[in-house]
């Protein structure tokens, strides 16, 4: 009996213990072949892209549109192509990498919904010598669920086992349809330049666009010289805050997830139309604004700044861009004159337009910035942890977390947060938030893509990739480092906001800031540093609104104090007057 015993046992630990089955259901002699075909009708050329299979159990969107952080995302696995050619089919083989489960043998046998896409590359011949293939940006925002031009299925419901021997048959059926541009009105106005400097650098056509806000009585005023309020942010495709009539009284309320509130998309209505009232009303600042769209092969915009993987983004809003903006609509052209402010990835750029220069304006209002201080690159310090995913310590190690609610409940770990970007795309190819922060601070690696900070599967830092980062675009420590020259250019000028609960943990790199900018007096900053009593992210500076109303305020919360620094902060002879009517 116990030798019997014995033996049931340790069979029963053999079972758990030993290795999972290879990934043979590539088209090898046993397992599921996953084809997907490309119809000659759908391209005329050989294609280069990521090939993505999405797999769900819920019938209540597109399977391309449910992969996401937290417990409700569906099944993705990626594979790079090149050189596609239609007519021809292509199978899922053991590169395939999966988000959350990473290959398809993990993924239990059962009936899914599926749905195939691609999303396409297009060749770049770098000024630096450097040949990529990245996804262009085709006026969607860097999005590839939604870019238009990507090929994909219809979504169908399958039975299947990845273990059991057989084929799966898929194909890419229709193209994304290309999206329309916005319309212009008498305040609103869209357009497009293309930069010299981009274009050297990437070695084809590369634009810059505008979406302008004009003040009340611009065409009325011809000599009225205007301030600029510079707004970053995420891609704009129009000026979403801003609404020309009044909400649609029948427009279905829904549900905002993010913010737990029953018709929010009746409230934003709401807001913007009050937003256009007071805009046009009597005694309200009159001042242009300029939401910038600068998205890129990378990402939904550039962080504005200067990069080796990005090109002269910097350089190129500020000496191209926001100079054609200023002489096409009248500003004053002066940096006592321009101020800049925004949220999340807008609150970074802001803070380090105001940083890299210094003189060219007035003021900046970052909320929510994302990472300032690489000691809290969200819960990681890039400095010291060697693991970007764990906390290691002899005996254990502990996951870091990505993601958290206002009460510090965890949704998401970094691991699996950068996972998920992994299946969407290698090289830093995802269009995602961790491969931007790569793409904008990282050297060029020998491969022409971006170095990696960590290895993205198993979260290991590279130092010499963190200490570029910390000479470069570290805020924090370019502060410190260049305080004696910066900060008499810098007086009055930083205000920063940030909730003490940020999902993402972006307050603990403000905290930082906060301690070298309040600790320095030579010259003091005197500027300002506030934190939100247990709000999220965008939390932005209102201490009376909660985040869902104060992020549909950014347009008009900070005027006071522009005006009081334009009154504060101007040389002799400036026009404070033509503009205020």
């Amino acid at each position: 009996m116990r030798a019997r015993l014995l033996g049931a046992c340790l069979a029963l630990a053999a079972a758990f213990t030993a290795a999972p089955r290879a990934a043979a259901w590539g088209g090898g002699e046993a397992g599921l072949e996953v084809r997907i075909l490309l119809p000659e009708g759908l391209a005329d050329r050989p294609l280069d892209g990521r090939l993505l299979f999405l797999i769900s159990t819920d019938d209540s969107a597109e399977p391309r549109f449910q992969i996401r952080d937290d417990n409700r995302t569906q099944q993705v696995l990626g594979q790079d192509v090149e050189g596609w050619m239609p007519g021809t089919t292509r199978s899922l083989d053991d590169t395939a990498f999966g988000y959350p489960r990473s290959s398809l043998g993990e993924i239990p046998p059962g009936r899914y919904r599926v749905q195939v896409l691609l999303h396409r590359y297009e060749t770049f011949q770098r000024a630096d010598g450097h040949v990529v293939k990245l996804p262009m940006d085709r006026g969607e925002g860097q999005q590839w669920n939604r870019a238009p031009g990507n090929l994909l299925s219809e979504p169908r419901w399958v039975d299947f086992d990845p273990w059991s021997p057989g084929i799966l048959d898929l194909a890419l059926e229709k193209a994304i349809p290309p999206i329309p541009p916005p319309e212009d009105t008498e305040y609103l106005k869209h357009f497009k330049i293309q930069s010299r400097l981009l274009t050297e650098f990437w070695g084809r056509p590369m634009e810059l666009g505008a979406v302008v806000l004009l003040p009340w009585g611009w065409k009325e005023h011809p000599r009225a010289r205007y301030p600029l309020m510079v707004h970053h942010g995420h891609f704009p495709y129009t000026f979403r805050e801003w609404r020309e009539a009044p909400p649609d009284p029948d427009l279905e309320p829904d549900s905002s997830e993010r913010f737990g509130v029953r018709g929010y998309n009746r409230i934003q209505q709401q807001a913007a139309w009050d937003f256009y009232r007071k805009w046009t009303g009597p005694g309200f600042p009159r001042f242009v604004v300029l939401k910038i769209q600068h998205a890129n092969p990378y990402y939904d915009d550039s962080y504005a700044v200067n990069s080796a993987n990005l090109g002269p983004y910097g350089d190129a809003i500020m000496t191209e861009l926001i100079p054609e903006v200023e002489r096409r609509f009248r500003c004053i052209g002066e940096g006592w004159a321009r101020f800049t402010y925004g949220g999340s990835t807008g609150g970074w750029e802001a803070l380090a337009a105001q940083v890299f220069y210094p003189e060219e304006f007035n003021g900046c209002f970052a909320a929510c910035p994302d990472p300032i201080d690489f000691r809290a690159y969200t819960t990681v310090n890039l400095y010291e942890d060697t693991n970007a995913y764990y906390e290691e310590g002899f005996w254990k190690r502990v996951p870091r977390p990505g993601h958290r609610d206002w009460l510090g409940q965890v949704s998401a770990t970094l691991e699996q947060m950068n996972h998920r970007e992994l299946a969407l795309g290698t090289h830093g190819r995802s269009g995602q938030q961790w491969d931007i922060w790569e793409a904008v601070y990282s050297p060029v690696g020998e491969d022409g893509y971006p170095r990696r900070i960590w290895d993205k599967r198993s979260g290991r830092i590279d130092p010499e990739v963190a200490a570029w980062w910390r000479e470069h675009y570290d805020l924090r420590h370019i502060l410190e480092r260049d305080w004696a020259e910066l900060g008499p250019k810098l007086v009055g000028k930083i205000h920063i906001y940030c909730g003490d609960m940020d999902n993402y943990y972006l307050n603990n790199a403000v905290y930082l800031m906060e301690e070298f900018l309040e600790s320095t007096t030579e010259p003091y900053y005197a500027g300002e540093v506030a934190y939100g009593d247990r709000a999220e992210h965008c939390w932005n500076g209102d201490p009376e609104l909660p985040n869902h109303l104060s992020r549909l305020r950014y347009h008009e919360m900070y005027l006071d104090r522009i005006l009081a620094r334009m009154e504060e902060a101007h040389p002799p002879g400036a026009d404070l007057e033509s503009w205020r009517y």
